[in-house]
């Protein structure tokens, strides 16, 4: 059970009591699913503690406070980096240069801000449902980003998410997608599994045109997928709440 709780260890600030090796992370990826159930719950449980004491869009921003400081910021932080090497308009490896720079430039900030205040936003009109709402929302982020890693060459030599793509064998995708089809669908139905449609698509289409830029995708292509599939997720269950 050590690639889960590598798995937990690397996408979470939740602490893990034990030592990894090259193997753990190589075989984590198949359990990303189960820790974006995990993440939903802490943030579920986060949520029954303040849903009494505070209205709808503070009760929001709390939420997607927690819901940043229990990943670590880890996938905004991705998400930031990306936008400021594509808006960059440079060659690849000026672009590369630019997203493992540590400094953060207006591109990445306006991202950042818009990605949290959309999600505010559509968690202040799920206020019914937010729970279940965030459940799919991370399962679909954590199981769709799969597709990126078995489908795209890593483009670093060195990294965070080097050797996950050799890890996720065939028979590991499987599971991980079977997985994560199951777990939206028990937070939210029908609608949970429609949320991991779209992230596939998103994915699919985003790996396919920064992947043209870069020559393969990185780490922190990676963690921008995540925002925004989860972004995308929150919006696709209030479009369907307000048919």
């Amino acid at each position: 059970m050590k690639p889960l709780f590598y798995a937990v260890a690397f996408l979470t600030r939740i602490p893990v009591p034990f030592r990894f090796d090259a193997r753990d992370r190589t075989k984590s990826t198949a359990y990303y699913p189960l820790v974006g159930l995990l993440i939903g719950g802490v943030i579920a449980a986060f949520d029954g503690l303040i849903a009494v004491h505070f209205p709808p869009l503070v009760r929001a921003v709390l939420v997607t406070a927690c819901w940043v400081f229990i990943t670590g910021g880890l996938h905004l932080d991705g998400l930031m980096d990306v936008f400021d090497g594509l808006g960059s308009h440079r060659e690849p490896e000026r672009m590369l240069a630019i997203m493992k720079d540590s400094r953060v430039g207006a591109m990445g900030v306006l991202a950042a801000v818009l990605i949290l205040l959309t999600k505010i936003a559509a968690l202040a009109s799920l206020t019914a449902s937010m729970a279940s709402s965030v459940a799919a929302a991370s399962v679909s982020a954590r199981t769709a980003v799969l597709l990126a890693i078995a489908g795209w060459p890593y483009r670093r030599e060195k990294g965070i998410a080097v050797g996950l793509k050799e890890g996720l064998t065939p028979l590991r995708l499987g599971f991980a997608l079977a997985s994560g089809a199951f777990l939206v669908f028990i937070a939210c139905g029908a609608e949970g599994v429609l949320c991991l449609v779209l992230g596939g698509a998103l994915v699919g289409a985003f790996g396919h045109v920064v992947a043209r830029r870069l020559k393969g995708l990185t780490g922190d292509v990676y963690g921008a997928m995540i925002e925004g599939v989860e972004t995308a997720a929150l919006l696709l269950l209030l479009w369907l709440a307000r048919l």
